[in-house]
């Protein structure tokens, strides 16, 4: 039945909505965890036209359009802390391409490997909402939800406690020896007096 007159979807002094033209070149998608939550990238990169659009969390950061250079970089920020992130374009073969991301000058895997080396990361359910709380072990900051949170250290007996309030919610990460060289420092959050277990991101 395609007889070559079929017509267009849209008359020639439309255009079509947004929703269609965006991301029709979506290339790569990354879900990268930071210390203030976990951050969408996500890649266009038209190789016709020379496009290229980075979306972090569904909003554009970078738009360039007639690139004639179809492989390179594209560095850009991601999450509160302005951690820099940078899209690697290479040529594998003929028009084949492929896309790595480097998150602080590292592949994606091995900053996820260093990074599960330098915070802990829970995850819990309180008073109707989910909560993903983070310690950055290097400078014991503590994150929750994406917000950096007040917090006061204190020496106790067996370790330091790290106290915190979520709410109306008394909060504390405790830190102790595990007494094993290997293994080093262990912490544990505990809330309302309850310990939560740790998430493996």
């Amino acid at each position: 039945m395609a007889t070559g007159d079929e017509s267009p979807i849209f008359e020639d002094d439309e255009s079509p909505p947004d929703s269609l033209v965006k991301m029709t070149d979506l290339v790569a998608v990354w879900d990268v965890a930071l210390s203030d939550g976990v951050h969408r990238i996500e890649f266009e990169h038209g190789t016709t036209s020379g496009k290229r659009v980075v979306y972090v969390d569904g909003k554009e950061e970078i738009r360039k359009e007639w690139m004639f250079k179809l492989v390179g970089k594209e560095t850009f920020c991601v999450g509160a802390a302005k951690t820099k992130a940078t899209i690697n374009i290479d040529a594998v073969s003929g028009f084949a391409y492929e896309y790595t991301l480097e998150i602080n000058g590292k592949s994606l895997k091995k900053y996820m490997e260093n990074r599960s080396k330098t915070t802990n990361t829970w995850v819990l359910h309180l008073d109707g909402e989910d909560l993903r709380v983070v310690l950055e072990k290097d400078t014991m900051d503590v994150w929750c939800n994406g917000k950096k949170m007040e917090t006061a250290g204190e020496f106790v007996d067996d370790g330091t406690e790290t106290h915190f309030s979520v709410g109306n919610h008394d909060c504390y990460i405790k830190a102790v020896s595990s007494g094993k060289r290997r293994e080093g420092i262990i912490h544990t959050l505990i809330v309302d007096n309850r310990e939560i277990p740790e998430m493996l991101e």
